[in-house]
């Protein structure tokens, strides 16, 4: 992947054999900021190229809503068999690092982290550490409110397909039941709507099924007929293989990277199934946390904000889709570069 940014570094890290990769995309908008994404690896160029093609979706994350911050990504690529012990130095050092960007990169939870993972990256590496505890003065974990903002995804998509952003008895199938998918699974349901779901771990699988949420076996997901597919698990979901089987009306989920590539958006407008751009429709826990911790707003005027932003977002993006025959993704990247462009932007922050 021809890399666009503005700067990375990939480090070993000695006692562990660990490789650090952090990635800052764009500081445009203001300083660079994303999740540290915690798990093994093939290769330390495997993991590099992970933090740039992540820290990219963040820019795009960050300006389509108008939000003054830019893009980066902080990737730890560790040994499968990494002992407790060694993992809690291995934060700390990380923290150390982001420290030593003096602000140009602000890290928080992301796959394989937690907030209490942020609280020991704090130790080393404050102020320049979203998502920790409560009790440490952070927001928590981010999967509520990233199921907030597709939760409202959701409701702009059925307005552009059905005239209504009702979503009684609207047929939708999560796929994936983690943080954010678990979480969309209850708001879903509570909005009436009917909902199944697919998800590869049995456990994680288990309380849906027992509160008589209906299954469908993962292999079975792209062809599974729904007014709404969200996929809120691995990227990658929609390519050659689950295109052409498609029985839905829509694609909004909270995955990142759902596109295998950019033509599958080509593929999707021409089978007339929209498509909500990821970087959008899951931008609710990054919005939240940032606007709790850096701006001072509360759990529920956040929360206000991401539905207020993504919705506004999603609006432009499906407008300018129809008006200039563009797929959505198209649209979305051209609202990115005109934002990124310095057109509307707010006032770039003083952070740290």
């Amino acid at each position: 992947m021809k890399w666009d940014g503005e700067e990375d570094l990939l480090e070993r890290d000695r006692e562990t054999g660990a490789w650090i990769a952090i990635a800052i995309h764009s500081t445009r908008l203001g300083p660079a900021v994303g999740g540290t994404r915690m798990k093994p690896y093939p290769s330390p160029e495997d993991a590099r190229a992970d933090a740039r093609r992540l820290a990219a979706a963040m820019t795009l994350k960050m300006a389509v809503p108008l939000m003054p911050w830019g893009g980066g990504k902080g990737v730890i690529a560790v040994p499968p068999d990494l002992a407790n012990e060694a993992r809690n130095g291995l934060l700390r050092r990380y923290g150390a690092r982001v420290a030593s960007l003096h602000g140009r990169y602000w890290t928080a939870p992301d796959v394989g982290t937690s907030p209490e993972d942020m609280d020991m990256i704090a130790e080393t590496g404050a102020p320049y550490v979203f998502g920790r505890t409560p009790g440490n003065g952070g927001a928590g974990a981010s999967g509520p409110a990233t199921a907030v903002g597709v939760h409202a995804a959701i409701e702009v998509a059925c307005e552009q397909v059905f005239g209504t952003p009702s979503l009684k008895h609207r047929r939708v199938l999560v796929q994936g039941a983690g943080s954010v998918g678990g979480a969309l699974i209850g708001m879903l349901r509570n909005s009436g709507a009917e909902v199944s779901f697919s998800e590869v771990d049995a456990h994680a699988a288990q309380h849906w099924k027992s509160v008589g949420v209906s299954f469908i076996e993962p292999d079975n997901v792209a062809r599974t007929p729904c007014d709404i597919y969200a996929p809120c698990a691995l990227g990658g979901v929609l390519n050659a293989d689950t295109v052409p089987v498609l029985a839905c009306r829509a694609v909004v989920g909270g995955a990142n990277n759902q596109l295998a590539d950019e033509a599958v958006a080509e593929w999707l407008a021409a089978r007339e199934i929209l498509y909500a751009p990821d970087f959008i429709a899951n931008a609710g826990g990054a919005l939240a946390g940032i606007r709790m911790e850096a701006d001072g707003l509360t759990h529920d005027d956040a929360e206000r904000e991401v539905v207020r932003r993504i919705s506004a977002a999603l609006r432009a993006v499906f407008g300018m889709s129809r008006e200039r025959g563009i797929t959505t993704d198209e649209a979305a990247r051209e609202i990115a570069r005109r934002h990124l462009e310095g057109n509307g932007i707010p006032a770039r922050p003083d952070r740290g």
